[in-house]
């Protein structure tokens, strides 16, 4: 067993445990060896353990990213230059990756993952959700599940991205090769389902099909809902019951409300609207109406090329409306309730052992300093992976 002492704001997420809704213990110490065992007053930790001197910086636990694509080759900074001259993002450039992606091979895909999955732990980021969705074929949507399955368990099908050129004339077709060969393919190897419902990409009834499929097939279903455009994909994630309908940039008073009584976990984006220049969704209302809300990364080569939760963090105290304890805790235990996990986003007993200390004394700093690497010492299931901000064995 492991002891990190000193600290001098430890984020529990377990109002029981501590102050306010990210249950903070003050002067605290934490004991775990791939689990949490103990957390508490410093004088009280356990004595007869290795230990990390904290010197009164702040723990956290790891964040949870429940939105991010990942499986890709290529990148598009020529894109995200003329949208910034003035062109309206839509979703027609998904197309211009999924032809680098299919050319790519499985190690240059895996080495890109790789790589990313580094970049989200020095960022603090320990537990993430990967989606397919650049292959749209059926042998290159099943080795995207595959690839991500070497880096987490939460892999998401997301063949219903936007439909292939090649199905240009014919998108019922491509809606039956999803539902008639790619999920049966799919199982086993994915948790969870996505459709991208919205503008230039699926719509309500293509989604209806493929949702009523795949939930009877045994998937999890999550949904891109409500970012192009106001529309009805909101309404259509709280009547299947998705774990999660992320974006909602565009959302009526009358779908806050339906989303705040559902389990629907409204997760946004905030590196989506800062490099696409689009307006900002109001976490404020969402929060104040009972929504569970998320902060993810959306990590993609298009529309958010960021693998940084404490950017995202602090987009969303800036500009969407959050209090810095509210985006800490969406970027953690907010990020696990939209995967629908109580094994992570918290440091309480029994919980996985996936801790961040901060250069800094407290969480606010994530929002105060934006841009400055405060993310020093990373723990994932207990494995001591970031040593002052240096990879260690990931």
């Amino acid at each position: 067993m492991f002891v990190i002492r000193n600290i001098g704001e430890l984020v529990t997420n377990d109002p029981d445990l501590g102050e306010g809704p990210l249950g903070i213990i003050r002067n605290a110490a934490i004991a775990f060896d791939s689990i949490v065992q103990w957390v508490g007053d410093n004088a009280d930790a356990p004595g007869d353990c290795e230990a990390f001197d904290a010197k009164g910086r702040a723990v956290l636990p790891g964040f949870v990213d429940s939105h991010a694509h990942l499986v890709f080759a290529g990148e598009r900074s020529q894109e995200f230059a003329a949208r910034m001259s003035g062109l309206t993002y839509g979703a027609g450039g998904i197309r211009t990756t999924v032809s680098a992606t299919r050319a790519a091979t499985v190690d240059e895909l895996t080495a890109n993952l790789q790589r990313l999955s580094e970049e989200f732990l020095r960022s603090g980021v320990t537990h993430f959700e990967c989606k397919t969705g650049y292959g749209l074929t059926l042998h290159d949507e099943m080795r995207a599940l595959d690839v991500a399955a070497r880096f987490t368990d939460d892999v998401t099908l997301l063949a219903a991205h936007v439909i292939p050129v090649e199905f240009a004339d014919a998108p019922e077709a491509y809606v039956d090769l999803i539902i008639d060969h790619m999920l049966p393919a799919a199982m086993g190897r994915a948790r969870w389902v996505d459709v991208f419902c919205d503008l230039g990409a699926f719509d309500v009834e293509q989604t209806r099909r493929i949702f009523t499929a795949a939930q009877g097939l045994g998937f999890q279903l999550r949904l891109h809902a409500n970012q192009l455009d106001f529309g009805p994909a909101l309404d259509l994630a709280v009547e299947f019951d998705c774990a999660s309908a992320d974006h909602c940039t565009h959302l009526s008073e009358r779908q806050v409300v339906k989303l705040a009584s559902s389990r629907t976990v409204a997760t946004l984006l905030p590196g989506a609207e800062f490099c696409t220049r689009s307006s900002y969704p109001s976490a404020r209302r969402l929060l104040e109406a009972g929504a569970t809300v998320a902060i993810a990364t959306d990590l993609n080569p298009g529309s958010s090329y960021t693998s940084s939760m404490p950017f995202c963090i602090a987009v969303a105290v800036r500009d969407m409306g959050f209090t810095p304890a509210e985006a800490v805790w969406s970027a953690t235990a907010g990020g696990a309730a939209a995967l629908r996990r109580t094994d992570v986003g918290r440091l309480v007993a029994g919980a996985r052992a996936d801790i961040v200390l901060l250069d800094a004394p407290n969480h606010i700093h994530l929002a105060y300093r934006p841009g400055v690497q405060l993310v020093s010492e990373v723990w994932r299931a207990g494995v001591h992976l970031l040593h002052e901000g240096n990879l260690q064995h990931a």
